[in-house]
């Protein structure tokens, strides 16, 4: 909400809570202050005007000098002393119209005279602090629920650009990679099989096409993820030759399953810099998508390379690329990536319903 929509919306409440108190004194002091006087009525309206331009006075120096960015203690330490002051100043302004008021017989209370002895001066104050106190607990209360409401959008807001940052991040870094090793296996195809460099054309265009078309989106179904899968294993089919050989296991009823973008794409990626690209033989990558129950789940394996066998940090799984993955799993979704025998098995769970 503007903080001017605020600031209007605090004074029209501010407006109507202290002429409703106007009202109930007047009524109440006609009720049991034995009659209604002009003296009466003056206290009441005279107080009721003082508590509108103090309590406004009060909420504009809290925000002035950002009260709420303080700790619990101190705000509430600094609100108390505001109400304790506000009421005694404005007992004193009252007071001090009051006095010489009834000296000069403008007003008077029935024919009783006023009370001014320390004793009803406290009472008098500490009734002010009590209406004043209760009606900045409430829009104090009011305004810092407000606040975290604004402060937790505020969080979700920069929590959902930096994740849209970090994706379009990842997409430059991997993006520039397969890109060099493509063009220069292109130009190399270019005078010695023509066919196969048209055909390697046509596949990168489908991918950087996909890529483009996908740019902003959050998800994608199953079906385009693979077909761009199997055109990005198409090229690189061209760098790793005999080396890479693909297996595909998918399910019919997953075909229309959701999944995040680029999802598949990275853990291929991951399975061939990680697996067939270390391994002097290559191997087989192994794709397996089934949806049962609700659930997706989707499976990449690579042959494990000795050297990533015997190293920790290899099968850890905390690259950019799965780091993303995990992040925008959301609610529900898993992630595992673990060694089994010789092969190195990534597995993905995402729930097909109730997506965040």
């Amino acid at each position: 909400m503007p903080e001017s929509t605020s600031t209007l919306r605090f004074w029209l409440i501010n407006t109507l809570g202290w002429a409703l108190f106007c009202v109930v004194s007047l009524a109440m002091t006609g009720a049991f202050g034995g009659g209604s006087s002009s003296g009466s009525t003056l206290i009441s309206v005279g107080l009721g005007v003082l508590l509108y331009a103090i309590s406004g006075s009060v909420r504009a120096l809290a925000l002035r000098r950002h009260w709420w960015r303080l700790d619990l203690g101190a705000l509430v330490l600094r609100l108390a002393l505001a109400v304790l002051l506000g009421a005694a100043l404005a007992q004193l302004l009252l007071t001090a119209v009051l006095q010489p008021a009834l000296a000069l017989g403008w007003v008077d209370f029935a024919g009783r005279s006023g009370d001014f002895r320390p004793v009803a001066r406290l009472l008098y104050w500490l009734n002010t602090v009590l209406m004043l106190g209760l009606w900045t607990a409430l829009w104090a209360g009011l305004h810092g629920v407000r606040s975290a409401r604004q402060a937790e959008l505020a969080r979700l807001r920069a929590e959902a650009e930096r994740s849209a940052l970090e994706r379009d991040a990842l997409r430059a870094r991997l993006n520039p990679h397969f890109m060099f090793n493509a063009l220069n296996n292109l130009r190399a195809l270019i005078l010695e099989d023509p066919e196969r460099a048209r055909q390697m054309v046509t596949d990168l265009s489908r991918t950087l096409r996909h890529a483009l078309e996908h740019a902003r989106s959050e998800e994608a179904v199953l079906a385009d993820e693979l077909a761009v899968v199997r055109d990005y294993l198409a090229v690189e089919a061209v760098h790793y030759e005999q080396r890479l050989q693909v297996r595909f296991d998918v399910g019919a009823d997953a075909a229309q399953a959701r999944l995040p973008v680029m999802a598949l794409q990275l853990l291929v990626e991951n399975a061939i810099k990680h697996g067939i690209a270390v391994c002097p033989g290559g191997g087989e990558v192994r794709i397996s998508a089934q949806c049962r129950d609700g659930l997706l789940r989707l499976q990449v394996d690579n042959p494990l390379g000795v050297a990533a066998a015997g190293n920790a940090t290899a099968t850890a799984g905390h690259g950019v690329g799965l780091a993303y993955l995990r992040s925008q799993l959301g609610r529900g979704g898993c992630f595992h990536l673990q060694p089994a025998d010789s092969r190195m098995q990534a597995v993905l769970e995402i729930p097909q319903c109730a997506r965040p």
